[in-house]
């Protein structure tokens, strides 16, 4: 599973270059949420998103390599940790695969406090269980209000 973020220029065309650039391997797309920044707060709002990507072909090293092809067709540049990007594409899960290597850590760590990824990922997948976390649903209801608060569902915009 992949989560997809953007909120520099054209937030809803990167996102949709990310889509484009996964079809070949794509199970579901999430609706598209506006979300408030996270770590760095002065910076405009996101757009985020989550896809269901599934290949027998891919290990997680791939699924990192293709996530990072898609941000530098995006032209991302990475001035600031949690910083304004114009995409950005984590690997939140490949299958039951865990990793502590620096350069991919799995279960993506910051997953089970983000209701930015939570809540995408419930939308498409209401079973969904985090490896070594458990039930998604559970994660969300641990979360304070206010986080849940600053996600809120685009109906009026569409990735596919």
């Amino acid at each position: 599973m992949l989560s997809l973020g953007s909120n520099l220029g054209d937030r809803l065309s990167y996102l949709r270059l990310a889509v484009e650039g996964l079809s070949d391997v794509l199970v579901a797309v999430s609706p598209v949420y506006e979300t408030a920044p996270w770590g760095v707060t002065d910076q405009p709002d996101f757009l985020n998103a989550i896809v269901l990507a599934e290949s027998p072909d891919l290990d997680e090293w791939d699924w990192l390599r293709r996530a990072q092809a898609l941000e530098q067709r995006a032209e991302r540049v990475r001035e600031q940790r949690w910083g304004p990007r114009t995409l950005d594409v984590d690997v939140v899960t490949v299958d039951e695969v865990r990793s502590t290597h620096p350069d991919l850590l799995l279960p993506h760590p910051g997953t089970p406090s983000r209701a930015t990824v939570l809540i995408p990922w419930l939308a498409i997948d209401p079973n969904a269980t985090l490896p070594d976390h458990g039930q998604v649903t559970d994660l969300l209801k641990a979360l304070p209000a206010s986080d849940l608060n600053d996600v809120h569902r685009r109906d009026d915009l569409t990735l596919r």
